[in-house]
């Protein structure tokens, strides 16, 4: 059994990405906040929101529809399913993706009553044709049917409960101009502040009845990326080493040994990212390296280097993006032990 559950933690996947994973399902629904109230951080939109969702309940009126984008992992779906407690509404849940064609909107919108949320995640991938759906939809909660073909085709128009659409991206430039601006409010989520990411573990910590001492804490939430999706996933796997190799509790020895096994260092950087430095390290002298050929060589597609790896790492400072390709900062040498190289000014 420990064999088991040790295999298991030393996983090969990627523990570090802020992309939601199989394994993040019930652990995410049951440490999301239900209240405004209990969201840590993002204050300047936790304000605004107070505002607007007092006002309209005041009015008797729904929010005006919301879009909310940033970086994954940040809290847009909880922050959507808080929108929808706060309001007293149900909340429907579906995806750019999932919607394929204008009648899957159509049976989504048609059976939503006054009040309502509907939330669309990865908004940004909605097609062209059913954007045009909702433009009616949002503005003047309508549906405009087109009923036969031809020169006999005519269009109905069918009325809509009062709903607000909350639409959440990690690509707002992906979303049509016509589409963005019929949002009432727009929101960004911002990286989290060590400490606040600090009372995120120590929230769940209390939820799971896991002892948590605060120098752990400490030591996970500075290895999290700012993001609290990898704060409680880090925090779930030392539980569990917790629970097999020691006495249950998490201290300073248990998560540090946790995190050494599951590969992560003291910058929060995975097996994953220290190959992408080492390569431009080793490979290329520590740069400029071309993407295509940092991506030929790591076998992953331009995409996922740019989008997935990069990200973090121009975060922290340890790369730098040039016109002749990337190249590794005096930070990244110091990292991976090594002398950084004379700079020519």
């Amino acid at each position: 059994m420990e064999d088991e559950l040790l295999e298991e933690l030393d996983q090969t996947e990627r523990i570090l990405s802020a992309e939601a994973d199989n394994t993040d399902g019930v652990l995410d629904y049951t440490l999301r906040p239900q209240k405004l109230a209990d969201y840590i951080g993002q204050e300047a939109v936790k304000d605004n929101l107070k505002i607007f969702m007092e006002a309209a309940k005041t009015r008797g009126e729904p929010l005006e529809h919301v879009l909310i984008f940033g970086p994954p992992g940040l809290g847009k779906t909880t922050l959507a399913h808080i929108i929808a407690n706060e309001m007293g509404g149900q909340i429907k849940v579906t995806s750019g993706p999932a919607i394929e064609r204008t009648g899957d909107l159509a049976a989504i919108l048609t059976n939503l009553s006054d009040g309502d949320i509907l939330f669309i995640d990865e908004i940004h991938r909605l097609n062209k044709s059913i954007e045009e759906v909702l433009y009616p939809a949002m503005e003047d909660y309508a549906l405009d049917i087109v009923i036969g073909k031809g020169p006999s085709a005519r269009t109905l128009r069918l009325n809509l409960p009062k709903f607000t659409l909350i639409g959440a991206t990690t690509k707002v430039s992906g979303l049509s101009s016509p589409l963005r601006d019929r949002f009432g409010n727009i929101y960004r989520l911002n990286f989290y502040q060590p400490e606040e990411i600090g009372q995120i573990i120590k929230r769940a910590a209390g939820i799971l009845a896991v002892e948590l001492g605060d120098e752990a804490a400490e030591i996970i939430s500075k290895r999290a990326r700012q993001t609290p999706r990898i704060a409680n996933r880090l925090l779930k796997r030392v539980r569990d080493y917790a629970q097999v190799k020691k006495d249950g509790k998490i201290n300073i020895e248990a998560a540090n040994e946790a995190l050494q096994m599951l590969e992560v260092d003291s910058l929060g950087l995975d097996h994953v990212d220290r190959e992408y430095l080492k390569l431009i390290l080793e490979k290329f002298n520590g740069g400029p390296a071309g993407l295509n050929t940092i991506a030929s060589a790591l076998s992953e597609d331009m995409d996922t280097i740019e989008d997935v790896i990069e990200p973090y790492l121009l975060q922290l400072g340890l790369i730098n993006r040039t016109a002749r390709g990337r190249t590794l900062s005096d930070a990244a040498y110091e990292h991976l032990g090594q002398t950084p190289p004379p700079r020519i000014l």
